[in-house]
């Protein structure tokens, strides 16, 4: 925990790796994860920590459609393709404009409980 964040951005995967998935599986671990695996880390390692309140974040650049990084989080502390990262370091590391936590929060606010929840 004492290095500094590296962004998943340095792992994109290049053309042919898009189009060869088993080419894509012969990265690294940490660039699989990174780019093209993220969710299915985020889904294994809020599993194993759910109890501890982590819960998974989907990251986006604000102004853009579509999630780009998912991880996991507590609202303190991050897991992800580079393992456990203070939050807001992570956050400054992905170069949003502004904190995206009370962003999500409110948007969260806007939508139903499922019926399961109290």
């Amino acid at each position: 925990m004492g290095t500094p964040y590296t962004p998943a951005a340095r792992f994109r995967r290049t053309q042919a790796e898009r189009v060869d998935q088993l080419l894509s599986w012969k990265r690294s671990d940490q660039a699989f994860f990174a780019v093209g695996a993220c969710h299915v880390l985020a889904w294994v390692a809020v599993e194993r920590y759910a109890s501890a309140g982590f819960g998974i974040m989907g990251l986006r650049q604000l102004g853009e459609p579509y999630v780009s990084h998912v991880i996991i989080s507590n609202g303190r502390w991050a897991f992800d393709h580079d393992g456990w990262t203070p939050l807001p370091e992570l956050l400054r590391a992905k170069q949003y404009a502004h904190d995206p936590l009370p962003h999500a929060r409110r948007y969260l606010q806007q939508r139903p409980r499922p019926p399961e929840v109290v």
